[in-house]
């Protein structure tokens, strides 16, 4: 049930220089607009907690968009232009480099510069989102327990989102402002944005999650509040981020990942696994709305559709991410890569990945190659790319084909399989929206919790304990139902030769510390590719530049002809520039991020 947003109604209040601050406020329990009161004001306790709901349904509202939802794909919280478009993961797709071209802009690191619109739209909307807890804190602040229940839980689920929103602002632009909701709104301008370095941030965000945490309840009656749970998982990650400490201007790492920060993300990541989360049983469960709010979901964003609302509450950030083919008749935007496709190659006797070899050699080919026995691959290759001549989930019509993209001569003829439900789901919307649906995103998976341990144990020389926790990921990939062939023959008649293995010390590997880390960050990139991740973990790990330089855009620029003049420029590319729009309103207070003062 979809019980966080199924009533959303639009409220629209000015708030001053930044623009209109959207406000999405309801009651829980009618369809009715509330009626806005001056702060600090209220008529009664009964009206108060309907106001007090309101704005505290208006912050979770922001996960799936704060404002202009039907063209949320200008600045997606989803996160596949900022963390695989930029990466060696994906590709823009689309009508060709000029279908919105600030996106192209963004995967070849050519003519990002502060003025770019849809940059300033994604800063501004992180603005309206934090605010919105803001918002919804100053209103807690001022009730008592006796005049409303469920206060402390309320304040922690704010102080989570507003953290939320936060580490998603400093993991993108960096140098960013920090304030709360008991600061005036005239101030908001004299606010530094350097006030903080990215440490310091980073420790503020971890101390907000764990305030949260101790506030949170481990279960709520909505589904789609957050948890202590979701919390604790929040605080590994800040951590796990803070422990690749970062010089200021250069952005290099500055030395090993710092231990006692290690050791808490290990220590988190353990207390989410007391909430009783596991992986799902088949990978492929993770695009099937009957397995939300399932065993591996530890922070989800809510959809919805037939909730009173013109469309539906769908997810509009991915709305253009879906093939062109007729199953959806979509726009065809992100496309998995070459580079990606190729990483899915395995060694045929062990099964394992291949390091060093994956990205020479024959390429996992684009067209009739799906019954090529020259390499054998992980199953997830499947179960997230379309390829040519390969069934597509469970839709009967026909096999994915090479027409299914709209610009196969520029990207190649590969689709995106994941968070995209299937055509012959009940759930899925004929027509427009295309490919609309329910479909939660899942902002935290308990997938991604266990590599954040695995990752911790391997910096700590722990190696030993990581090496299981990598076998489970494997495992469950595994043992999941495989692609069969178009018009098999038989329920072991596949649409390629799947063949991964489980890691074993000395037999198949030499488990180091050194392999182990490879191991882990390979892993990491075909267990969660697509899923907004993979830009910003090479940013923590400093090794950006070195993958998309020296590997990934010397491969594609003899298949992609738009890569030719892509270069990554170490100490800038690592974050986005201050948008112009947001220098000029601090009127002189903030600092351009390093590399783009002369842009």
């Amino acid at each position: 049930m979809k019980n966080i947003n199924k009533y959303f109604r639009y409220l629209k209040t000015p708030m001053g220089v930044w623009g209109l601050f959207a406000l999405l406020c309801l009651s829980a329990c009618t369809d009715d607009f509330l009626k806005v009161y001056p702060q600090g004001q209220f008529t009664d306790a009964d009206q108060s907690n309907d106001w007090v709901d309101g704005l505290c349904i208006a912050a979770y509202s922001a996960l799936a968009c704060p404002e202009d939802v039907e063209h949320a794909f200008y600045a997606p919280v989803t996160n596949w232009v900022y963390g695989d478009v930029r990466a060696e993961t994906a590709y823009k797709g689309g009508g060709g480099v000029g279908d919105i071209w600030e996106y192209h802009a963004f995967e070849t690191f050519t003519g990002v510069y502060p003025n770019n619109p849809l940059l300033d739209r994604k800063w501004w909307h992180l603005c309206i989102s934090v605010q919105r807890c803001n918002n919804a804190l100053r209103m807690l602040n001022e009730l008592t327990e006796e005049e409303y229940p469920a206060k402390n839980s309320r304040i922690g689920e704010m102080r989570f989102l507003r953290a939320h929103f936060r580490f998603e602002m400093s993991r993108l632009f960096n140098r960013i402002p920090l304030f709360d909701e008991n600061l005036p709104l005239e101030d908001y301008a004299k606010v530094s944005n350097t006030e903080f370095s990215r440490d310091e941030i980073l420790k503020q965000l971890g101390a907000e999650f764990e305030a949260a945490a101790a506030l949170l309840p481990p279960v709520q009656a909505d589904k789609g509040r957050v948890t202590k749970y979701a919390a604790f998982a929040y605080v590994a990650k800040t951590n796990l981020y803070r422990a690749y400490k970062q010089d200021d201007e250069t952005h290099a790492l500055t030395g090993s990942p710092d231990a006692d920060l290690l050791k808490k993300v290990v220590d988190y990541c353990d207390s989410v696994a007391l909430g009783g989360f596991d992986l799902l049983m088949d990978f492929q469960n993770l695009d099937e709305i009957e397995y939300e709010h399932g065993r591996e979901s530890v922070f989800e964003t809510e959809y919805s559709v037939d909730d009173g609302t013109t469309n539906g509450r769908i997810n509009w950030n991915n709305l253009l991410n879906v093939p062109r083919g007729p199953a959806y008749s979509g726009d065809g935007f992100f496309q998995p890569s070459q580079t990606l496709a190729n990483s899915y190659k395995t060694d045929k006797i062990t099964g394992l990945p291949q390091f060093d070899t994956y990205n020479t050699g024959t390429n996992i080919l684009q067209v009739n190659s799906v019954y090529n026995k020259t390499y054998t691959v992980d199953p997830r290759l499947d179960f997230t790319l379309g390829r040519p001549a390969v069934r597509w989930k469970d839709y009967e019509q026909e096999p994915y084909a090479g027409n299914w993209v709209r610009d196969n001569a520029t990207y190649g003829s590969f689709a995106n399989k994941k968070n995209i439900i299937s055509p012959n789901s009940p759930y899925m919307v004929q027509g427009w929206p295309w490919g609309g649906s329910p479909l939660n995103w899942r902002n935290i998976r308990y997938a991604d919790v266990l590599l954040w341990k695995a990752e911790a144990l391997i910096e700590l020389g722990r190696q030993t304990e990581a090496l299981p926790i990598i076998n489970k990921i494997r495992e469950r990939a595994k043992n999941s139902k495989y692609v069969l062939r178009w018009n098999n023959a038989s329920n072991a008649d596949y649409a390629a030769d799947y063949n991964i293995g489980l890691y074993e010390d000395g037999v198949n590997c030499t488990w180091d510390r050194d392999y182990a880390r490879q191991a882990l960050r390979f892993e990491r990139k075909l267990e969660l590719a697509m899923e907004g991740e993979r830009f910003f973990d090479l940013v923590r790990w400093g090794i950006a530049s070195e993958m998309l330089n020296n590997e990934y855009f010397p491969k594609e620029k003899t298949l992609r002809l738009y890569y030719t003049n892509s270069q990554f420029t170490a100490g800038r590319d690592e974050y986005f520039p201050i948008p112009q729009n947001q220098i000029d309103f601090a009127q002189g207070v903030y600092t351009q991020n390093p590399g783009y003062d002369e842009e």
